[in-house]
Protein backbone atom coordinates (compact mmCIF):
# COMPACT_ATOMS: atom_id res chain seq x y z
CA UNK A 1 0.00 0.00 0.00
CA UNK A 2 1.01 3.31 -0.80
CA UNK A 3 0.11 6.28 1.63
CA UNK A 4 0.42 10.09 1.42
CA UNK A 5 0.48 11.17 5.30
CA UNK A 6 -0.29 15.15 5.36
CA UNK A 7 0.62 16.48 8.58
CA UNK A 8 3.90 15.47 10.32
CA UNK A 9 3.02 16.72 14.10
CA UNK A 10 0.86 15.05 16.73
CA UNK A 11 0.06 11.50 15.52
CA UNK A 12 2.20 12.12 12.97
CA UNK A 13 5.35 10.23 13.66
CA UNK A 14 3.78 6.73 15.21
CA UNK A 15 0.70 6.96 12.25
CA UNK A 16 4.18 6.66 9.92
CA UNK A 17 5.85 4.26 11.92
CA UNK A 18 3.13 1.79 12.28
CA UNK A 19 2.02 2.30 8.73
CA UNK A 20 5.64 1.26 7.95
CA UNK A 21 5.82 -1.38 9.93
CA UNK A 22 2.61 -2.81 8.38
CA UNK A 23 4.69 -2.89 5.10
CA UNK A 24 2.86 0.39 3.51
CA UNK A 25 5.26 2.37 1.25
CA UNK A 26 4.70 6.30 2.91
CA UNK A 27 5.17 9.91 1.55
CA UNK A 28 4.91 12.35 4.55
CA UNK A 29 3.70 15.98 3.74
CA UNK A 30 4.22 18.63 5.95
CA UNK A 31 4.69 22.66 5.47
CA UNK A 32 7.28 22.92 8.79
CA UNK A 33 10.65 21.94 7.49
CA UNK A 34 11.53 20.75 11.30
CA UNK A 35 8.42 18.49 11.98
CA UNK A 36 9.61 16.53 8.91
CA UNK A 37 13.02 16.31 9.95
CA UNK A 38 12.14 15.18 12.91
CA UNK A 39 9.61 12.33 11.44
CA UNK A 40 12.77 11.42 9.11
CA UNK A 41 15.04 10.91 11.80
CA UNK A 42 13.34 8.63 14.05
CA UNK A 43 14.33 4.77 14.33
CA UNK A 44 11.12 4.15 12.77
CA UNK A 45 10.81 5.86 9.50
CA UNK A 46 11.50 4.53 6.29
CA UNK A 47 9.99 6.92 3.44
CA UNK A 48 10.11 10.09 1.71
CA UNK A 49 8.99 13.54 3.22
CA UNK A 50 8.20 16.55 0.98
CA UNK A 51 7.72 19.76 2.21
CA UNK A 52 4.52 21.22 1.40
CA UNK A 53 1.51 23.90 2.66
CA UNK A 54 -1.79 22.70 1.67
CA UNK A 55 -3.33 26.49 2.90
CA UNK A 56 -1.89 26.79 -0.80
CA UNK A 57 -3.94 27.02 -3.98
CA UNK A 58 -3.44 23.26 -5.73
CA UNK A 59 -1.58 22.16 -3.26
CA UNK A 60 -3.51 19.02 -2.97
CA UNK A 61 -2.69 17.93 -6.90
CA UNK A 62 0.67 18.48 -6.07
CA UNK A 63 0.43 16.50 -3.43
CA UNK A 64 -0.53 13.54 -5.09
CA UNK A 65 1.67 14.26 -8.14
CA UNK A 66 4.78 14.15 -5.66
CA UNK A 67 3.05 10.58 -4.13
CA UNK A 68 2.70 9.18 -7.55
CA UNK A 69 6.46 10.40 -8.31
CA UNK A 70 7.51 9.28 -5.16
CA UNK A 71 6.14 6.15 -4.43
CA UNK A 72 5.29 4.88 -7.75
CA UNK A 73 1.41 5.26 -7.20
CA UNK A 74 -0.91 5.85 -4.25
CA UNK A 75 -4.02 3.70 -2.65
CA UNK A 76 -4.29 5.79 0.22
CA UNK A 77 -3.98 9.48 1.86
CA UNK A 78 -4.29 10.12 5.62
CA UNK A 79 -5.04 14.28 6.73
CA UNK A 80 -3.90 14.63 9.84
CA UNK A 81 -3.24 18.69 9.13
CA UNK A 82 -4.85 21.00 12.80
CA UNK A 83 -4.52 23.71 14.81
CA UNK A 84 -6.62 25.01 17.60
CA UNK A 85 -6.48 27.80 19.93
CA UNK A 86 -8.45 27.45 23.16
CA UNK A 87 -9.97 31.14 24.06
CA UNK A 88 -13.93 31.87 24.55
CA UNK A 89 -15.82 32.72 21.36
CA UNK A 90 -16.42 36.43 22.01
CA UNK A 91 -12.13 36.93 21.78
CA UNK A 92 -11.68 35.40 18.57
CA UNK A 93 -11.25 37.76 15.56
CA UNK A 94 -12.74 37.11 11.90
CA UNK A 95 -9.02 36.97 11.14
CA UNK A 96 -8.26 33.60 13.93
CA UNK A 97 -11.76 31.98 12.72
CA UNK A 98 -10.59 32.12 9.53
CA UNK A 99 -7.49 30.68 10.02
CA UNK A 100 -8.14 27.76 11.88
CA UNK A 101 -11.31 27.00 9.33
CA UNK A 102 -8.14 27.30 6.56
CA UNK A 103 -6.05 25.23 8.29
CA UNK A 104 -8.36 22.52 9.62
CA UNK A 105 -11.43 22.00 7.29
CA UNK A 106 -10.25 24.15 3.55
CA UNK A 107 -7.01 21.93 3.65
CA UNK A 108 -8.83 18.65 4.33
CA UNK A 109 -11.27 19.74 0.66
CA UNK A 110 -8.08 20.19 -0.83
CA UNK A 111 -6.61 16.94 -0.37
CA UNK A 112 -9.95 15.17 -0.22
CA UNK A 113 -10.20 16.31 -3.56
CA UNK A 114 -7.38 15.74 -5.10
CA UNK A 115 -6.83 12.17 -3.35
CA UNK A 116 -10.32 11.23 -4.61
CA UNK A 117 -10.37 12.41 -7.81
CA UNK A 118 -7.07 10.07 -8.32
CA UNK A 119 -8.18 7.08 -6.27
CA UNK A 120 -11.55 7.24 -8.64
CA UNK A 121 -9.69 7.20 -11.74
CA UNK A 122 -7.49 3.86 -10.71
CA UNK A 123 -10.89 2.28 -9.00
CA UNK A 124 -10.52 2.03 -5.36
CA UNK A 125 -8.29 3.28 -2.30
CA UNK A 126 -8.94 4.78 1.25
CA UNK A 127 -8.42 7.74 3.13
CA UNK A 128 -9.00 8.70 6.62
CA UNK A 129 -9.21 12.34 8.29
CA UNK A 130 -8.48 13.10 11.66
CA UNK A 131 -11.16 15.17 13.26
CA UNK A 132 -11.92 15.05 17.22
CA UNK A 133 -14.25 14.62 19.94
CA UNK A 134 -14.78 18.24 19.64
CA UNK A 135 -16.58 17.84 16.86
CA UNK A 136 -19.69 15.98 18.88
CA UNK A 137 -19.26 17.71 21.91
CA UNK A 138 -19.23 21.58 22.64
CA UNK A 139 -16.11 22.06 24.47
CA UNK A 140 -16.01 25.60 25.79
CA UNK A 141 -13.34 27.70 24.42
CA UNK A 142 -12.92 25.41 21.22
CA UNK A 143 -15.67 27.55 18.92
CA UNK A 144 -13.57 27.74 15.63
CA UNK A 145 -11.48 24.31 16.20
CA UNK A 146 -14.98 22.62 17.33
CA UNK A 147 -16.83 24.01 14.48
CA UNK A 148 -13.75 22.80 11.67
CA UNK A 149 -13.96 19.29 13.06
CA UNK A 150 -17.34 19.06 12.85
CA UNK A 151 -17.67 20.54 9.39
CA UNK A 152 -14.97 17.79 8.16
CA UNK A 153 -17.16 15.03 9.70
CA UNK A 154 -19.58 16.06 7.16
CA UNK A 155 -17.35 16.45 4.35
CA UNK A 156 -16.01 13.49 4.60
CA UNK A 157 -19.52 11.72 4.93
CA UNK A 158 -20.25 13.14 1.70
CA UNK A 159 -17.22 12.58 0.13
CA UNK A 160 -17.95 8.83 1.31
CA UNK A 161 -21.47 8.66 -0.12
CA UNK A 162 -20.56 10.03 -3.28
CA UNK A 163 -17.33 7.64 -4.00
CA UNK A 164 -18.76 4.41 -2.18
CA UNK A 165 -19.91 3.23 -5.44
CA UNK A 166 -16.64 3.68 -7.23
CA UNK A 167 -14.85 1.45 -4.67
CA UNK A 168 -13.23 4.89 -2.47
CA UNK A 169 -13.83 4.52 1.40
CA UNK A 170 -13.80 7.66 3.38
CA UNK A 171 -13.28 7.96 7.03
CA UNK A 172 -12.74 9.64 10.36
CA UNK A 173 -10.72 8.99 13.20
CA UNK A 174 -12.26 11.72 16.57
CA UNK A 175 -9.39 11.32 19.14
CA UNK A 176 -10.19 12.16 22.56
CA UNK A 177 -7.76 13.86 25.22
CA UNK A 178 -4.31 12.30 23.55
CA UNK A 179 -0.87 13.41 24.95
CA UNK A 180 1.35 14.37 21.63
CA UNK A 181 3.96 16.81 21.26
CA UNK A 182 0.87 19.43 20.33
CA UNK A 183 -0.72 19.04 23.57
CA UNK A 184 2.11 18.43 25.73
CA UNK A 185 2.07 21.97 26.60
CA UNK A 186 -1.44 22.70 27.76
CA UNK A 187 -1.29 19.01 29.84
CA UNK A 188 1.41 20.80 31.88
CA UNK A 189 -0.71 23.34 32.94
CA UNK A 190 -1.49 22.40 37.08
CA UNK A 191 -4.04 20.64 37.45
CA UNK A 192 -5.03 20.25 33.64
CA UNK A 193 -3.84 16.79 33.01
CA UNK A 194 -6.30 15.50 36.25
CA UNK A 195 -9.05 17.32 35.21
CA UNK A 196 -9.15 15.74 31.72
CA UNK A 197 -8.37 12.36 33.39
CA UNK A 198 -11.27 12.47 35.49
CA UNK A 199 -13.57 12.82 32.76
CA UNK A 200 -12.75 9.50 30.67
CA UNK A 201 -14.36 6.45 31.80
CA UNK A 202 -11.00 4.85 30.99
CA UNK A 203 -9.14 7.23 33.40
CA UNK A 204 -5.98 7.51 31.42
CA UNK A 205 -5.79 10.21 28.29
CA UNK A 206 -4.88 8.05 24.63
CA UNK A 207 -0.99 7.70 23.12
CA UNK A 208 -0.70 8.68 19.34
CA UNK A 209 0.14 5.16 19.04
CA UNK A 210 -4.06 4.58 20.30
CA UNK A 211 -5.04 6.57 17.28
CA UNK A 212 -2.28 5.60 14.97
CA UNK A 213 -3.53 1.93 14.87
CA UNK A 214 -6.89 2.90 14.33
CA UNK A 215 -5.63 4.79 11.23
CA UNK A 216 -4.15 1.73 10.08
CA UNK A 217 -6.94 -0.55 10.30
CA UNK A 218 -9.13 1.63 8.64
CA UNK A 219 -6.94 2.06 5.47
CA UNK A 220 -6.58 -1.88 5.59
CA UNK A 221 -8.91 -4.49 4.15
CA UNK A 222 -9.70 -5.76 6.95
CA UNK A 223 -11.79 -2.21 7.29
CA UNK A 224 -13.33 -3.23 3.06
CA UNK A 225 -17.12 -2.37 4.19
CA UNK A 226 -16.51 0.52 6.20
CA UNK A 227 -17.16 4.06 4.56
CA UNK A 228 -18.33 7.41 6.34
CA UNK A 229 -17.93 6.39 9.87
CA UNK A 230 -16.53 8.35 12.66
CA UNK A 231 -14.39 6.27 14.99
CA UNK A 232 -14.31 7.81 18.61
CA UNK A 233 -10.76 7.05 20.65
CA UNK A 234 -11.13 8.56 23.34
CA UNK A 235 -11.43 5.86 26.50
CA UNK A 236 -15.31 6.16 26.87
CA UNK A 237 -15.21 10.50 26.52
CA UNK A 238 -18.72 10.55 24.35
CA UNK A 239 -20.04 8.09 26.49
CA UNK A 240 -20.61 10.62 29.50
Amino acid sequence: MRVLVAGAGGFGDSCVGQLVEAGASVLVVDRDAARLADVAASPRFRGVTAQLDLSDPGSGRQAVQTAIQELGGLDAAVHLVGINDRRPILEFSESDWARILETNLSTAFRLGQAVGRHLLSQGGGAMVFASSVSGLLAHRNHGPYAASKGGMNQLARVMAAEWAESGVRVNMIAPGYVETNLTRAHLQVPGVREDLERLIPMKRLGTADDVASAIVYLLSPRAGYITGHVLYIDGGRTLV
